[in-house]
């Protein structure tokens, strides 16, 4: 029997192999780049402990998060994905949890989740677009105030039932003689800092990321150009997977590039436009090791995007100018 994170892959893998579905195993990647692999699993039947996506058109699963300001208190959420999403028809979010730490869930906090994309109060949702970070941000900010609210009282009213935690999934090994940064050889623009992170290996395959802070487009080719003057970049299978999100006035300009990894560049974008960064170029380097990784490929590149990302400071930007990164760090299972 699989653990439920090789479950979710399988499920990831399959989605990937239908166009229709292509969009939602993207998001469902950014969610794991973000949240961490164990907080997402399949949805099971209570009735028979089966997959609730065998034989149904209907997507499910299960994410796991602490609250933003309480680490030790978790919430469950159902996700249902209808065929016609993102197309023609939202997403649903269900509260999955009885209790909240110490308090019992009430009628009221359960029914506006269900509500999440059909209140006017809540996310709002447009046809095309993908919504299930925002939704789940939105969910993890309402049970925190609905938490702090029965907190402020001298003791709870309900029956304590502590959350169990999931079990944290081991770090990948690491391997001598690893690619690491060159002596630069290149000159870079004036400011540029580039921040690289520990590779990510699995079955011989080396992924490396890299984040910088770019104040106009005409940086990005010239830092790219000071990459490619790396020997052992320039040697990896895939060198410069990348995008990059800046605003020059009011116009918001980005562009991504695959580099020879089909959907790569995309993904990093959409990872970018999720996490709503600006003025960023996010690189993702690939040494193939002659095993082929399949979908996990994409998982990896998010996860090296992603570590550079917080590793260069993106994640340490005031709560205005980055609503979806301070709720990322806040929401995410640790």
């Amino acid at each position: 029997m699989n653990d439920p994170v090789t479950e979710m892959h399988e499920v990831v893998a399959n989605l990937m192999t239908d166009p229709s579905t292509d969009q939602v195993a993207s998001e469902i990647m950014v969610l794991q780049s973000i949240y961490g692999d164990d907080a997402i699993q399949p949805w099971k039947s209570p009735a028979n402990g089966k997959s609730g996506n065998e034989h149904s058109t209907t997507i499910r699963y299960v994410v796991s998060l602490n609250l933003p300001a309480h680490e030790d208190v978790f919430i469950r959420i159902l996700v249902s994905i209808p065929y016609s999403y993102p197309a023609s028809s939202p997403p649903q979010l269900q509260l999955l949890s009885r209790y909240i730490g110490a308090f019992g869930v009430d009628s009221s906090l359960f029914g506006s989740i269900l509500r999440t994309f059909i209140s006017t109060s809540a996310v709002q949702w447009s046809p095309g677009a993908v919504c299930v970070f925002d939704g789940l941000q939105n969910v993890l900010e309402r049970c925190e105030h609905w938490y702090q609210e029965r907190s402020h009282k001298d003791k709870p009213d309900e029956v304590v039932r502590p959350d169990t935690p999931l079990i944290d999934l081991p770090l990948h090994e690491q391997e001598e003689d690893l690619p690491v940064e060159a002596p630069d050889n290149a000159v870079l623009p004036e400011g540029i800092r580039i921040i690289a992170v520990e590779p990510i290996v699995d079955r011989k395959s080396v992924f490396v990321g890299r984040a910088c802070r770019i104040s106009h487009p005409s940086q990005v080719p010239l830092i790219l150009d000071h990459l490619m003057c790396d020997r052992q970049i320039a040697r990896a299978t895939h060198p410069v997977i990348h995008a990059w999100r800046c605003k020059v006035g009011n116009v918001l300009h980005q562009d991504n590039d695959d580099d020879g990894e089909t959907a790569a560049g995309s993904r990093l974008a959409h990872l970018l436009s999720i996490l709503e960064i600006d003025g960023v170029l996010v690189i993702v380097t690939r040494w193939f090791g002659g095993i082929h990784l399949g979908p996990d490929r994409f998982k990896h590149i998010n996860h090296a995007a992603r570590n550079a990302l917080e590793a260069a400071g993106f994640f340490d930007q005031d709560e205005e100018s980055g609503k979806g990164i301070k709720a990322l760090q806040k929401g995410r299972k640790r």
